[in-house]
């Protein structure tokens, strides 16, 4: 449970600092990812599920 706690945690610090430091960047992103295609960004976020859960094993296999 505290590895849970410890990650959204981490995820929330930083997405507050991308909100708290650069903000008119980060409407600039969200106006780039608008014009990507669907299917694109399904294979970018399906990638990043497969590299999240592949840091995650390798977390657990380094013993944490």
């Amino acid at each position: 449970m505290s590895l849970v706690l410890l990650a959204l945690g981490s995820v929330l610090i930083f997405e507050g600092l991308v909100y708290a430091l650069a903000p008119s960047f980060l409407e600039q992103m969200l106006e780039m990812l608008r014009r990507i295609p669907e299917g694109a960004l399904r294979q970018v976020g399906a990638l990043a599920v497969v590299a999240g859960l592949m840091l995650v094993w390798l977390a657990f296999q380094l013993g944490v």
